[in-house]
């Protein structure tokens, strides 16, 4: 059989963020990691969710979590996170933003984007956690999109809340 001849869906950027004058380009991750990265989203923000489901809810216009806008989705996680494991949280953003080279950014001021590193994130985000998060919730957009709805029979009225189209 001949290759086929595909295009590379995991280097497409799907979304572009500016925070604090950084530009974020984020990109899909390969389907292998897609798949384990979604085991650590089940286990660590269902949980979250259940505790912001009331707010998320009660907001004007929103039916689903994932079409909230970043900036204010990041401090309702941010706030339902804090019952969780830090080392846990740490190393979900870990893999989210670092581990496989799905994040590039392009610093305040220079020409070229480069691969976020941790390194390199510890510097733009240092006293400013919360863009983390921000930056994070676009990574969950990108790559698991019908992630929430698909969980609604496993986990119920907490996703219904979450999902609800309206």
């Amino acid at each position: 059989m001949g290759r086929r001849n595909l295009a590379m869906k995991q280097h497409d950027v799907k979304c572009e963020r500016t925070l604090n004058g950084n530009t974020f380009y984020v990109r899909p991750f390969p389907a292998f990691v897609a798949a384990n990265i979604s085991g650590d989203l089940s286990s660590l923000i269902v949980p979250v969710f259940a505790s912001i489901a009331p707010q998320i809810s009660g907001a004007a216009g929103v039916t689903n979590i994932l079409d909230m806008d970043s900036t204010a989705a990041a401090p309702l996680i941010a706030n339902g996170l804090s019952s969780v494991n830090g080392e846990k949280i740490e190393a979900l953003l870990k893999k989210l933003l670092v581990k496989h080279k799905n994040v590039s950014v392009m610093p305040a001021g220079e020409k070229d984007a480069q691969w976020l590193t941790e390194d390199l994130a510890n510097e733009l985000f240092c006293g400013e956690a919360q863009d983390m998060f921000i930056l994070a919730f676009d990574v969950i957009k990108v790559n698991f999109s019908g992630f929430f709805t698909r969980l609604g029979s496993r986990f119920g009225n907490v996703i219904d809340t979450l999902t609800r189209k309206d």
